[in-house]
């Protein structure tokens, strides 16, 4: 292994063009592998699901929910059957499936959901009835939330 002050200057003498070249090309062939992948998995498989790595024999995938997880490693005999139909997946012989939940997800905002008017009615008639000073008020003040 190099001594750290020969790596750095190694790394200076390329300037960056050669080594972000081969990155890209990386990531081309990283995503070429990956259509070839998701287009040997079932459809409904296929969404949420990313490939990961292809090293050694062991393809490894990750899907966004347990429950897809499952049906890949299900259905993985006839995974690994399409893909070795590919020339660069031909010694593919274990598949791996990760669980990795997306990271955002766009949720609605909270809304306070207005009481209709039966409800309130109820409400009231109920604080009617009990005895609890502090109970009768807060349901009181809860009827009160009517929509109009």
């Amino acid at each position: 292994m190099k001594p750290k002050n020969e790596q750095k200057i190694t790394l200076g003498k390329l300037g960056g063009a050669p080594v972000l070249k081969e990155l890209v090309a990386k990531a081309e062939r990283h995503q070429q592998a990956e259509a070839q992948v998701l287009a040997s998995l079932p459809p409904a498989l296929a969404e949420g699901t990313r490939f990961v790595s292809c090293h050694e024999g062991e393809i490894v995938l990750s899907a966004e929910s347990a429950g897809k997880a499952s049906q890949i490693r299900f259905r993985q005999h006839e995974i690994m059957e399409k893909l070795r139909e590919n020339e660069l997946f031909r010694f593919v012989w274990k598949l791996k499936v990760k669980v990795v939940p997306p990271r955002f997800r766009e949720q609605a905002p909270f809304r306070k959901m207005p009481l209709s008017k039966e409800n309130a009615r109820l409400l009231e008639e109920e604080a009617g009835h009990t005895k609890d000073k502090k109970l009768r008020e807060v349901l009181e003040k809860l009827a009160s939330h009517v929509r109009d």
